[in-house]
């Protein structure tokens, strides 16, 4: 029996049901799909790494990721650790299962091609995740990602068909896109959107993970008013209320963006709700700063929230801007948090 854990984001859990379906005739066998989004991230993969091999001493344990892509000689080190796998090379990870190489990591922007395995479904959920790129071309200045993913490479739409018309076939009635920065799939997220709907008419529901405020163009909202099966709950990466605080960051969205967005995706579709991702404690965050999240929120009727406090992540540029108390950090988390009821 293979046994696959999953850390991190919606593309980790795709890539962990392929890895079910394609190893499901191996016998024990753990999978450790990791997430290195915070160094917190990694302890907790490490941790669950060691509590695996004593639950399981006999197990092989191999470990992948994003995690796993930008620490692998520390991965490597472990003795719980059989095997190290990248980004890269875990899309043929059958292909790396005897190997006697304990880390098998590669460069990970010379990554321009996909693995054509379908999945046939999701174990033990209602929801289907469907990746429609990876990689990130941006250089959000808190992020690690695009070094662990590479940069943004598109799944060609043929393919997003097929995997849709496969899980629809299985009874799946919730379709959610997802990426790590599903918005700039290319040519057109908008147009994909469109291609979709026009391809499954009838699809129940079709959903989105995380979506960049500043690419949402007047097309999309023109698709979201048009098609009711558009699920109307939109999830923005915002990460912070304050423009100053988010030039630090290198976003691309202002405040004023954000709240335009919501109001005109109200006015097409009433019953829209909308849920964010925020960081609070910034580097060089003030109070007053963080007063501008809060009211942002206000303002724009965000209703279900997404808090971290900042975690400093070594190898980017904001782990060397002048840093926030970590008590502060913490504080300002929990009083966003109480504004509204965290998401789950």
């Amino acid at each position: 029996m293979v046994k696959v854990i999953t850390f991190g984001c919606r593309i980790n859990s795709y890539e962990s049901e392929i890895f079910k379906e394609k190893l499901k005739d191996y016998d024990n066998l753990v999978i450790v799909n990791t997430c290195a989004v915070t160094a917190e991230a990694e302890r907790q993969c490490r941790q669950t790494i060691r509590k695996m091999k004593k639950e399981n001493p006999e197990a092989k344990i191999v470990v992948t990721g994003c995690a796993a892509q930008m620490s692998a000689e520390r991965f490597a080190a472990m003795p719980e650790v059989d095997l190290v796998l990248g980004n890269k090379e875990k899309t043929e990870i059958e292909k790396y299962l005897l190997s006697k190489e304990k880390k098998i990591v590669g460069d990970i922007f010379s990554f321009a091609g996909y693995d054509a395995y379908m999945i046939t479904g999701f174990e033990g959920r209602e929801r289907a995740f469907v990746e429609i790129q990876q990689g990130c071309n941006h250089r959000c200045t808190y992020c690690i990602v695009p070094y662990a993913r590479g940069a943004n490479r598109s799944v060609k739409k043929e393919k997003i068909i097929e995997q849709i018309r496969i899980l629809l076939q299985q009874g799946f009635k919730e379709i959610c896109l997802t990426g790590i920065d599903a918005c700039s799939y290319e040519p057109s997220f908008s147009e994909l959107v469109a291609d979709i709907l026009q391809e499954f008419p009838n699809i129940p529901s079709l959903q989105f993970g995380s979506l960049d405020p500043a690419a949402i163009d007047e097309r999309f909202i023109e698709l979201v008013k048009r098609y009711p099966n558009i699920h109307p709950h939109f999830h923005f990466s915002i990460q912070s209320g304050d423009n100053l605080i988010l030039k630090r960051m290198g976003r691309r969205h202002s405040r004023e963006r954000v709240i335009s967005l919501c109001q005109k995706l109200r006015e097409v579709r009433p019953e829209s709700e909308f849920g964010a991702d925020f960081i609070c404690g910034f580097p060089t965050e003030t109070e007053e700063n963080f007063i501008n999240t809060m009211k942002l929120v206000e303002e724009a009727n965000i209703e279900k929230l997404h808090v971290f406090p900042y975690s400093e992540r070594p190898g980017t540029p904001a782990a060397r801007m002048p840093q926030v108390p970590v008590n502060i950090r913490r504080e300002r988390a929990e009083r966003l948090r109480n504004l509204r009821k965290e998401e789950k």
